[in-house]
């Protein structure tokens, strides 16, 4: 028998070496609220999966940098039907198979893609993509991540 824990875990994506690319993970570093896990993925999500399985989060939250033609630092939820328009793409898995293979481990799965500024050589994030990530941070801690659009 499973015993369920009502938590949310936070996997953030990113390449370190790719400026803006590594939002996510600054989201990760930066969550610290009771209730969340945040997970630090690198460009390999995909090595997480089981600790998402044995979790068994409420949900999972999946932030990456996307090219989804917005000003730098916007976001939105990119639903999954979409996520082969979005411009993503530093890591091994696509995020399609990753979400599919992820969906009986979690309540609900939501990938929030912010807009780059700058994905070339180089570290450190641009500050309208770090002023983002704080606006994102902001609604996780509120608890509003309804209030962000769909793309």
């Amino acid at each position: 028998m499973c015993h369920k824990v009502n938590m949310n875990m936070l996997l953030g994506i990113g390449n370190t070496l790719r400026r803006d690319d590594s939002v996510g993970i600054y989201v990760a570093h930066h969550l610290n609220l009771d209730g969340w896990t945040a997970i630090d993925c690198g460009t390999t999500p995909e090595n997480f999966t089981s600790v998402v399985h044995r979790a068994h989060p409420d949900l999972v939250l999946i932030v990456d940098a996307a090219d989804i033609g917005l000003q730098p630092g916007e976001f939105r939820i990119i639903p999954a039907e979409r996520i082969g328009e979005a411009g993503i793409g530093t890591h091994q898995l696509a995020l399609n198979h990753l979400i599919t293979y992820l969906r009986c481990a979690a309540g609900s799965i939501l990938l929030i893609g912010i807009q780059p500024y700058d994905v070339g050589d180089g570290e450190g994030l641009s500050p309208a993509v770090i002023e983002g990530a704080e606006r994102l941070l902001n609604l996780i801690r509120e608890g509003r991540l309804d209030t962000i659009p769909h793309w």
